[in-house]
């Protein structure tokens, strides 16, 4: 039986991650959606296809385990980490572990289903406001926890890698989101395209860079 080309998107609700299941959709994947309310999935609820949404918030202890279950022994292809949160609102305990602790437990919880891929991918939202050094300047609470994601993504790399899996972290790019304002210069559909583009193409050699949506790479 053909392998049907299959992703997993952490934070799908709205926005980069709601665009990315509709467009991965469209594309013929199978694709896993998470959302801290599937019995209201709200704009998810439109989007046709071989999607599967599953209840997951990533301040719980174990935030993988539902998709885990579903996903068996069959191989995930791709995972993104799109869920994150800004500063207004949350306490800084908060915005750190959901925008730089979460993602890792995700994706060591997912290892094991992304090394059964033939061609297994690993990304991880980041932002510019995340870097330590370039022309990005970090922007408060928000900006310290994708540097801390950064740094701490550097550290598991290099396991990760033995699993023959590509990981990266992405800047999506300045989106218009509810995160980044309606008067941000790129659209969401744009951010998305982009970052599935890079995903396409990623190889082994891009294992461990910042990527931007449009595939440059974006200093540390």
């Amino acid at each position: 039986m053909k392998h049907t080309p299959t992703i997993a998107i952490i934070g799908a609700s709205r926005g980069i991650g709601l665009e990315l299941v509709r467009q991965y959709a469209t594309a013929q994947w199978c694709v896993h959606a998470t959302t801290r309310t599937p019995n209201s999935p709200g704009a998810l609820a439109t989007i046709t296809g071989n999607v599967h949404l599953h209840r997951a918030d990533v301040r719980d202890p174990d935030p993988a385990r539902a998709l885990l279950d579903v996903l068996d022994d069959a191989p995930l292809d791709v995972l993104i980490h799109n869920a994150g949160i800004k500063d207004s609102g949350h306490s800084r305990d908060e915005v750190m572990h959901v925008n730089a602790t979460a993602p890792i437990i995700t994706a060591e919880a997912l290892l094991a289903a992304l090394s059964k891929s033939a061609d297994p991918r690993l990304v991880l939202m980041s932002s510019q406001l995340g870097a330590r050094r370039g022309t990005s300047a970090r922007l408060g609470t928000y900006g310290e926890s994708k540097a801390a994601l950064n740094d701490a993504f550097r550290m598991h790399a290099p396991v990760w890698h033995t699993h023959g899996i590509t990981a990266i972290v992405m800047h999506p790019g300045w989106v218009q989101t509810d995160m980044g304002g309606a008067g941000a210069p790129v659209s969401v559909h744009d951010s998305a395209k982009g970052i599935r583009n890079v995903v396409d193409g990623l190889v082994a050699g891009d294992h461990g860079k910042f990527l931007t949506w449009l595939g440059d790479e974006h200093p540390w």
